[in-house]
């Protein structure tokens, strides 16, 4: 056997587990990106909702405020 072959028979039961925690750390990531935009989209429709409620009572309170002045 040659020093090369020596070598990759050396290297070889390093390559493929760290080929595969490879692969998972890039999985992960992919599915943590994923998770992130749809907890961005869900916080952005919360606060949109959360807005146009604040300005139904808002509106609420000025009529109310109104009929109290007219009087």
């Amino acid at each position: 056997m040659t020093d090369n072959q020596q070598i990759a028979l050396a290297i070889a039961p390093t390559v493929l587990p760290t080929l595969t925690v490879l692969v998972g750390i890039l999985v992960s990531n992919r599915q943590i990106d994923a998770l992130r935009q749809e907890m961005n989209a869900r916080f952005d429709a919360s606060s949109s909702l959360f807005t146009e409620q604040l300005r139904r009572v808002e509106e609420v309170l000025d009529a109310r405020l109104k009929h109290l002045e007219e009087r």
